[in-house]
């Protein structure tokens, strides 16, 4: 009955560990790359245009700072508002979603810190 009991225990033990890396690789599946983890960190400091994007990201270029904004916008970490303006006016900002990653990114600034 023991060793029954153990081999549950290593099943169950193994089985919410495959689920938690699952979970690691998707996280990084949608805010893995070069671009995005700065894009959400300057999202999180105020609502920006893309220009301001841009100069904060003076390395990236258009096409990839386009790129990445879709893939966050279709991931529902960053919104994108279009103004009915001229010239158009388009401002970014995280959503709640993108909003909750703040501990991670400190979590990993903490940890990187730590190990240089």
């Amino acid at each position: 009955m023991k060793k029954q009991t153990i081999e549950l225990q290593a099943n169950l033990e193994s089985s919410q560990c495959n689920e938690y890396l699952h979970a690691i690789r998707q996280t990084l599946e949608i805010i893995g790359g070069k671009w995005k983890v700065p894009l959400l960190w300057l999202l999180w400091q105020r609502t920006k245009r893309f220009n301001e994007l841009r100069q904060g990201l003076p390395t990236i270029t258009q096409h990839m700072l386009t790129a990445s904004l879709r893939e966050l916008e279709a991931d529902g970490l960053v919104s994108r508002v279009v103004y009915a303006e001229v010239p158009p006016r388009v401002e970014y900002s995280l959503t709640e979603k993108g909003r909750s990653l703040h501990e991670v990114f400190v979590a990993l600034g903490n940890w990187g810190r730590d190990q240089g």
